[in-house]
């Protein structure tokens, strides 16, 4: 370890500000000194990473020593990031999935055929990060199959009983232009496809018959309607309701808003004159995208699962939503979610928060019988 990497370690639990270990490692890359960068990331995980929660300048920094290496094109920041994720734990869930989202957004896919083959003079990738790196690779309309390397360990035998596993190695039709990340060295924007539904609503009370509904919500459609969302409850302030119901008859799309307020959905409880429902529909292409942007960026207070897990949750809120067979493939999934009827909706209820995070969301499945509702919130 050099005396500056030394010194540096040993003042940062006692800074107020990083900017300056910030502006010394930007330096030196500028510079061509990248295993500076590295270098200091790996003596700072090295001293800091058990104790990590306690000292939050090793956070600040390690992130902006990950972000200037994976954001800065070359096969030399790469090698160099990969050095410092395996000292600083790549293996860990949530930093693969990060670390993943950065490294796709940030290289062109040829200086990453070294994390895959292997070939790495410095460290090697942890199967995680390969794993997570393949569909951030596909969301962002990489073709796998004309980069040999990659396809070669994506289609191998090492990941095949893996969850991610379950995706194609391309983006489906639902899929196309996927509301990703803008990643950069200071942070990253990204685009939300939902929101609150504001508007003028629609009236209520002048049908005269709606069809009866039977309520068959099951505890495993429950949670994989709310795959998507599920990040919102266990990592900030977010809350879903899901349900299920069989129709006495088929309900038509007039009377749609009628029947959901008798369904007794606590997100609808209290709509009437005052409070109004906004009900809108939409293409299954929008109902993918509102559940890949809530699962893959968060709710208010979390980052969400990124790209590739992100995808992953959006299937399978859809798969449940849609109502595909359990052990569906994503064509079949992607399939019966065409053929379903979607619409988006929120009110001005105690239950949706109305901030940014709001999600509504209604299927009715062919033949007008079978209606499938998600709704989520979120606050800060």
């Amino acid at each position: 370890m050099s005396d500056r990497i030394q010194k540096i370690v040993t003042q940062l639990p006692n800074l107020k500000s990083v900017t300056k270990v910030w502006d010394a490692a930007e330096h030196s890359l500028a510079k061509g000194d990248a295993a500076f960068v590295a270098d200091l990331g790996i003596a700072l995980a090295n001293r800091y990473g058990s104790s990590a929660a306690e000292v939050w300048q090793y956070w600040s920094v390690l992130d902006r020593l990950l972000r200037l290496l994976t954001t800065t094109p070359g096969q030399e920041h790469v090698e160099q990031a990969l050095r410092l994720l395996s000292a600083a734990g790549s293996t860990k869930r949530k930093l693969a999935r990060y670390a993943a989202s950065l490294l796709a957004a940030g290289q062109a896919p040829e200086n990453l055929i070294a994390v895959f083959a292997g070939r790495s003079s410095r460290a090697g990738a942890s199967e995680e990060l390969r794993m997570c790196l393949v569909h951030e690779l596909v969301l962002r309309g990489v073709t796998i199959e004309k980069a040999p390397e990659i396809e070669r360990w994506a289609t191998s035998s090492h990941w095949r009983h893996h969850p991610l596993a379950w995706l194609p190695l391309e983006l489906s039709a639902l899929e196309e232009t996927p509301p990703l990340p803008s990643h950069a060295v200071g942070g990253s924007s990204y685009s939300m496809p939902y929101g609150p539904q504001d508007g003028p609503g629609v009236t209520l009370g002048n049908v005269t018959h709606v069809p009866s509904a039977t309520e068959t919500t099951t505890e495993a459609f429950c949670e994989a309607a709310a795959a998507a969302v599920a990040n919102w409850a266990e990592e900030s302030n977010g809350r879903s309701e899901a349900g299920t119901y069989d129709l006495a008859e088929p309900v038509e799309a007039g009377n749609l808003p009628d029947l959901l307020v008798t369904l007794g959905l606590e997100c609808l409880n209290g709509v009437g004159p005052r409070k109004r429902l906004a009900l809108t529909s939409c293409q299954p292409e929008r109902a993918w995208h509102m559940l890949f942007a809530a699962a893959s960026t968060g709710g208010a207070y979390n980052n969400g699962e990124y790209g590739a897990y992100g995808r992953l949750a959006a299937w399978r809120s859809l798969a449940a939503l849609s109502g595909a067979p359990t052990e569906a493939a994503v064509g079949e999934v992607e399939r019966s979610a065409q053929a379903c009827d979607w619409y988006s909706f929120g009110a001005a209820t105690k239950w949706f928060e109305r901030v940014t995070w709001d999600i509504g969301l209604v299927s009715i499945a062919p033949g007008a019988r079978r209606l499938a509702v998600l709704a989520a919130t979120d606050t800060d």
